[in-house]
């Protein structure tokens, strides 16, 4: 077996271990590091051998760094294990929060995906990280929603509020400060890139961006306006 194999047994019992311990459930899907690009095709043949050189005598070295197993994202039933930098991270769906923004790379401009582990800390996810971005990030949307959604809506019909940053929800109506509307008047909720927005009287209005968990207040706000306003 070789170190690389050693180190991915080991990841893979940890990641098991952190799925087991926050009850996750079972493992459905696993996305891994994407693949390095090519190497630059003007690299020295003299500086690749020295480079080469170089690694065996640090395998070879007793006190040569372990091998680190590349990155890896594991979906279970109720929640998601991110292993990066020799850290396990547990994230549940039904308590998580989501944040989405855009973030410089040597591939341009990346949408990043950060979200709260069981222990409040947060978890960046790039999308070019791990292999398929749409996948995955198409995964923890529907997820998190399905988690999220119907505690929130037992939540609004007992009488509570809500909040999604500056954004308000409660059973009779959304609004944002002083701003306030009744869902019989939203004809129509819409969200893109962290925006939300609503139709009212034939004119759309923003209600904020860079909103945590978007994609949860637009299903519950397209849920309350379809099933309170006149649609």
């Amino acid at each position: 077996m070789t170190g690389s194999d050693r180190a991915e047994e080991l990841q893979l019992a940890r990641v098991s271990a952190a799925g087991s311990r926050a009850r996750l459930g079972r493992r459905r899907a696993t996305y891994r590091a994407a693949p390095p690009g090519p190497a630059p095709r003007t690299a020295p043949r003299r500086s690749l051998r020295r480079a080469l050189a170089t690694r065996v005598r640090r395998l070879r070295s007793p006190g040569a760094p372990v091998e680190e197993a590349a990155p890896r994202l594991d979906f279970y039933d109720h929640g998601m294990t991110v292993a990066t930098h020799g850290r396990i991270h547990a994230i549940r769906y039904d308590t998580t929060v989501v944040r989405r923004h855009g973030a410089l790379s040597p591939q341009g401009i990346t949408l990043v995906h950060v979200l709260r582990d069981i222990d409040g800390g947060q978890v960046l996810l790039h999308a070019a990280d791990f292999g398929d971005p749409e996948a995955w990030a198409r995964e923890i949307r529907r997820a998190v929603t399905g988690a999220q959604v119907p505690r929130a809506l037992a939540t609004l019909a007992g009488g509570g509020r809500l909040t999604f940053g500056p954004v308000w929800l409660t059973a009779d109506g959304i609004g944002r400060g002083t701003t306030s509307l009744r869902w019989d008047r939203v004809q129509r909720v819409a969200s893109v890139n962290g925006a939300v927005a609503v139709r009212v009287a034939g004119r759309w209005q923003v209600l904020a961006s860079g909103l945590p968990s978007p994609f949860v207040l637009h299903a519950l706000a397209a849920h309350l306006a379809t099933t309170t306003g006149d649609g």
